[in-house]
């Protein structure tokens, strides 16, 4: 086995993100992989320490290590500060956010056949936060859309597809009513999907999307999109597979990566031991696989499916009355027999 040393910002949020963030480290630790955590403050306790959401110690770690692993960060909704998220997808141009959904053992959802991936434009529309007030009762947002920017991750979910044995492209907008924005990054899906014609590929409205997703979600694959329906339609396709807590999240640049639970920091149960670490572990999991260590991350992950597919040890959300701590020690139990 391969004892090379892994160098990973580890950042682990804000309310129950340091209990499942240490329970994750102890999962991989027990795969026996080898990663020098630099570990850094973000979010709410990072400003109340440094008066600072993102401290620069955060962001030179981050760019001295190229892969980060993050936990749940609190984001004030309509006041405070900005999203911390969004600020460093934006730094670190992590133009490409990766969500699969796929079905887990022993989860009762209303469909069984759920295996799709959500490939969402990361650094644009809406997201840019461009607004101008006009007058107290007027705002004006832009909804920036870039040749670039639509390229690239056309480019993108089109190359996952093709390493990740995927058959088919799909791209969705509302180019019917945004006929300019929209509607270059339909036009430029068309001329990229020129360059992989072994790839079968689609086009569908946001819309029309959202009801046959709640249908018959078996029908679709990749799906690539802008950055806000990406973000709908992705915890959309979570709620499909059990929820927020056990889906996982890539946010993908040049040289750089994020992984990152993508539910809330949910202060309201930090402390109490009962926190499903699952969707950060699965997160986890996809930066094993960034970082190489692909049999690691299967390994872990079929432990952590045959501790679902027994249904002994879970935590309370998963139907279980079980802790975090004995949640984890029944992955690492199955992971080392």
């Amino acid at each position: 086995m391969s004892k090379e040393i892994y160098n990973v910002t580890l950042i682990d949020g804000d309310g129950i993100g340091p209990e499942i963030t240490s329970a994750v480290v102890e999962i991989i630790e027990a795969a026996e992989v080898k990663i020098n955590w630099d570990k850094q403050l973000a979010g709410a306790r990072a400003y109340e320490k440094y008066g600072d959401t993102i401290p620069n110690e955060t962001i030179e770690s981050i760019e001295r290590n190229k892969v980060c692993l993050k936990a749940p960060i609190t984001t004030p909704i309509g006041t405070g500060f900005k999203s911390v998220n969004v600020a460093l997808r934006r730094h670190f141009d992590l133009y490409a956010n990766v969500r699969p959904s796929k079905n887990l053992p022993a989860i009762k959802t209303p469909f069984n056949d759920v295996d799709l991936v959500i490939i969402r434009e990361n650094t644009e529309d809406i997201y840019a936060g461009i607004e101008h007030k006009i007058d107290e009762e007027t705002i004006h947002g832009v909804k920036l859309i870039t040749k670039k920017g639509c390229e690239r991750i056309c480019d993108f979910a089109f190359n996952y597809a093709i390493k990740n044995n995927r058959k088919r492209v799909g791209v969705v907008t509302k180019a019917n009513i945004s006929k300019l924005a929209d509607g270059l990054f339909l036009n430029t899906f068309r001329e990229v999907a020129k360059n992989y014609t072994d790839i079968e590929t689609h086009e569908i409205l946001v819309d029309n999307l959202c009801m046959q997703l709640v249908q018959k979600p078996s029908q679709f694959d990749v799906l690539v999109m802008p950055n806000l329906y990406g973000d709908i339609v992705s915890d959309l396709c979570a709620g499909l597979i059990g929820g927020l807590g056990v889906a996982q999240s890539a946010n993908i640049g040049k040289s750089c990566a994020i992984f990152e639970a993508v539910h809330g920091s949910a202060p309201d149960i930090a402390g109490k031991n009962i926190a499903n670490p699952t969707g950060l572990l699965r997160s986890a999991c996809m930066m094993l696989n960034y970082l190489g260590k692909v049999e690691a991350s299967k390994n872990i992950e079929n432990a952590l499916f045959e501790v679902l597919k027994e249904g002994k040890v879970l935590t309370k959300d998963l139907g279980g009355n079980s802790t975090t701590e004995e949640f984890k020690k029944e992955i690492i139990k199955k992971l080392t027999k």
